[in-house]
């Protein structure tokens, strides 16, 4: 169980379809009749990071200084980790490949994103926000491939949770300001445990004996039995099923530890 070595890589997934939604936004400025049109840079890592980062730059007048890092940019980063209950399926439940592979039912978790856009004026943060927003009503879902070895997609669901302003300027007027529009995110996804090859294992016949007593030491009196037919299918064929029943007189019963019929 635990120590067994496991890594399906659904947080990182996650995080990079979480990023992507955001790496094509772009913004537009009208020079008298040339429209100017520059995609937005997207970084993973804390806007703290980034402000730090251009208060070192200083003053943008001075050529001496050279701008690593120009606005408008944004900047998201994962914040948290939380089990949802709310999303609990029954943990003995298995999901099945088209080549027999299988991983228990998944585990539930949502994972709290933060997305900081970043920038000098108005304008520039008004045009970002407002490609963002109109998508989450409150939720856009995306698709991983959590588990390729067994086909297993799954739909995330990326809600909006807040929407928050904030004019970060400190210092005389040739010093840099900086506007940040802070979003912050919840996407539900699920943690699967280790893939396990159960190929050649699948049941190929149901018995079941049928008694008129509750008494454990009674013989059996009908017995059903079901199997595929062709004998050889496999679980994903179309087949079907070849039924009988028998009656038994003969006081015997199946003991399952010898795997015969012995006397009552």
């Amino acid at each position: 169980m635990l120590g067994t070595y496991t890594y399906n890589e659904i947080f990182r997934k996650t995080v990079i379809a979480f990023g992507t939604l955001f790496n094509n936004i772009e913004i537009r400025r009208k020079n008298n009749s040339v429209v100017e049109a520059m995609k937005v840079p997207l970084g993973y890592g804390n806007q703290q990071k980034w402000l730090a980062r251009l208060r070192q730059i200083g003053n943008l007048e001075d050529s001496k200084k050279s701008t690593a890092i120009t606005l408008p940019r944004m900047a998201f980063e994962m914040t948290s980790i939380s089990y949802d209950a709310s999303r609990k399926v029954s943990p003995t439940q298995t999901v099945r490949g088209a080549d027999g592979k299988t991983v228990y039912m998944p585990v539930p978790y949502n994972l709290g994103f933060t997305l900081s856009v970043l920038t000098k004026n108005q304008d520039d943060g008004l045009q970002v926000v407002e490609q963002i927003l109109p998508y989450f009503q409150p939720f856009y879902s995306i698709t991983v491939n959590v588990l390729p070895e067994i086909g297993e997609k799954k739909d995330f669901p990326v809600t909006l949770n807040d929407v928050s302003y904030q004019d970060d300027y400190e210092g005389d007027y040739e010093e840099r300001r900086t506007l940040i529009y802070t979003l912050t995110f919840t996407v539900k996804t699920y943690i699967y445990g280790p893939v396990t090859d159960n190929s050649g294992k699948e049941i190929k016949k149901a018995i079941v004996d049928t008694y008129s007593t509750v008494d454990p030491t009674a013989a059996r009196e009908l017995r059903y039995s079901v199997e595929p037919d062709p004998e050889t299918a496999d679980w994903n064929d179309d087949f079907g099923f070849n039924e009988l029943f028998e009656e038994f007189t003969d006081g015997r019963q199946w003991n399952p530890v010898t795997g015969q019929d012995e006397p009552v």
